[in-house]
């Protein structure tokens, strides 16, 4: 049998909710490793932070500003990456929000944030590159979800309902790209991110505080997600679950 051989052909990677944590990590970890990299977020300062110090080092990079609840402004992004690149090679669907409360503090409106941002931004994003990498006969399908995709914690109910459906839409596509998509669900423990800021229940926020005592760099997701981008062309990497040693969940 033969052994893999991992593919280092450079490729336009789209990369939402890139302005900080998992997002931007991944950008410097991809351009690193040659692709060019087209980042999108609603912090537009921080994107052309980010973007200016990649391509000062000599990467290719470029951004634009991105509400993935918005599926025209999805569309528009994939648009301006193709503009700028002439591919739409990987979209890696990062862009995520996780203000956990418990059901009973009925915070509607939060619920209605992860649902349009964790779901909708998801769909919205492979809407947009789909017809793309079909018409092209090649792409790759990168869902960031969480350990949450596989079990549920209180106050973490609608969360990680959001993140179960994520991995159901990624399976879902796998198996209708027929293999001409690769399909990647990422699913990290607890990270170093900004996602905790914006809790505003208090217990929740207080119970974030001690769970996120072992946490994992954003770069270590970095590292699976550009390992699953590097795979063998023959090869589809579905399902990456990692966690910082020690964790509980």
């Amino acid at each position: 049998m033969s052994t893999p051989i991992p593919d280092r052909t450079p490729k336009t990677v789209l990369i939402t909710g890139a302005s900080s944590g998992i997002g931007e990590a991944t950008a410097r970890r991809l351009a690193a490793d040659g692709h060019r990299v087209f980042l999108g977020a609603r912090r537009t300062d921080r994107l052309a932070r980010v973007a200016g110090e990649l391509t000062a080092a000599g990467a290719t990079a470029a951004f634009r500003s991105l509400d993935v609840t918005d599926a025209a402004d999805t569309a528009a992004f994939v648009a301006a990456a193709r503009d700028a690149f002439g591919t739409v090679d990987v979209l890696v669907n990062n862009a995520g929000v996780m203000p956990l409360s418990p059901l009973a503090a009925g915070r509607t409106e939060e619920w209605d944030r992860m649902v349009d941002v964790n779901i909708r931004g998801v769909l919205h994003g492979i809407d947009a590159v789909l017809p793309v990498m079909l018409r092209q006969g090649s792409g790759h399908v990168v869902n960031v979800a969480s350990v949450g995709a596989y079990e549920v914690s209180p106050t973490a109910a609608v969360y990680c309902a959001s993140k179960f459906a994520v991995r159901a839409v990624t399976e879902g596509l796998r198996q209708e790209s027929g293999g001409t998509v690769r399909t990647t669900l990422v699913s990290p423990g607890v990270t170093e991110s900004e996602l905790a800021d914006h809790i505003t229940d208090d217990d929740a926020r207080e119970a974030m505080r001690t769970y996120r005592a072992v946490a994992l760099p954003a770069a270590a997701v970095a590292d699976a997600i550009a390992y699953a981008v590097s795979a063998d062309p023959g090869v589809d990497v579905n399902e990456i679950v990692l966690r910082p040693v020690g964790s509980a969940q």
